[in-house]
């Protein structure tokens, strides 16, 4: 098992160059699950898991978030970066001290949003979502430095899509101490090479949850650094789940189990 400054400097190297797909596990069996598939670093989807709690995705609060993202990092032997919200609090001060938490848990990354949890009112003004980017990054830089801190603009996905006010975020978020950057809900190639470009030379992580004929190569070559999934593959198998117990519960039928994986190739992909 590598150390945790091992995983960190591995993460960090992955950011300088080429493009990783980073997907995003839920509990212990599925990071095993990854790794053991090749994926070089792994990232916590907050929505993955607050459904496991029955929960909607923004309803752990803080203690239990923290929790789950220390279990995962430590159960991974690859990178493991922390879907970390807004940082669990509004003021820059105190989202510096969840993230001065969610650095001991043993994370090689985090992200900080600028989504505020009320959508009618979804992104912090600029000057406030900057200053918590700043804020994450002294936190990180007093605990030693190496853990890489990725700045989100929430506003294509909370009914904001302004590519000039999303850019200017990024940008700023980036002077601010951002090591990589990520505008989720982008989806075009126009709308990725524009964000690529726009805080090039710093790494773009660009989120692939939804079906799509992009491929990785494309994706490499438009200029994204890493891809993630958010809560697609969680969704994917909640969306097994729910087909076949409503099959059950509706017209009693069994047949839909021929899809299902075979419980010693699940055993075999854990090992």
């Amino acid at each position: 098992m590598p150390t945790t400054t091992e995983k960190r400097a591995a993460f960090r190297r992955l950011h300088e160059g080429g493009c990783f797909v980073i997907p995003n596990p839920w509990d212990i069996g599925t990071v095993r699950y990854l790794q053991n598939l090749g994926f070089k670093a792994l990232a916590t989807t907050s929505a993955g898991f607050a459904w496991s709690r029955g929960a909607a995705d923004g309803g752990v609060t803080r203690e239990p978030m923290l929790a789950h993202i220390a279990e995962l990092a430590t159960a991974a032997d690859v990178p493991m970066n922390a879907d970390f919200e807004g940082g669990y609090a509004h003021a820059p001060a105190d989202v510096a001290e969840s993230v001065r938490l969610c650095v001991a848990t043993g994370v090689s990354g985090l992200s900080i949003e600028d989504y505020t949890g009320d959508m009618a009112k979804p992104l912090y003004d600029f000057d406030m979502a900057v200053e918590r980017i700043r804020a994450a990054r002294e936190a990180i830089d007093k605990e030693g430095g190496d853990v890489l801190l990725t700045g989100r603009s929430e506003g294509f996905i909370r009914n904001r899509a302004d590519m000039g006010e999303t850019t200017r975020r990024l940008k700023a978020y980036a002077d601010a101490g951002a090591d990589c950057l990520y505008a989720p809900g982008i989806r075009t190639p126009e709308e990725i090479e524009t964000v690529v470009r726009a805080v090039a030379p710093k790494p773009v992580n660009f989120l692939m949850g939804f079906p799509s004929d992009l491929t990785v190569r494309d994706l490499t070559r438009l200029g994204v650094r890493r891809i993630s999934v958010g809560g697609a593959l969680a969704r994917s198998a909640w969306g097994g789940f729910m087909r076949m117990a409503q099959e059950i519960a509706g017209p009693g039928s069994f047949k839909g189990f021929a899809d299902a994986a075979a419980g010693g190739d699940i055993v075999k992909g854990l090992k």
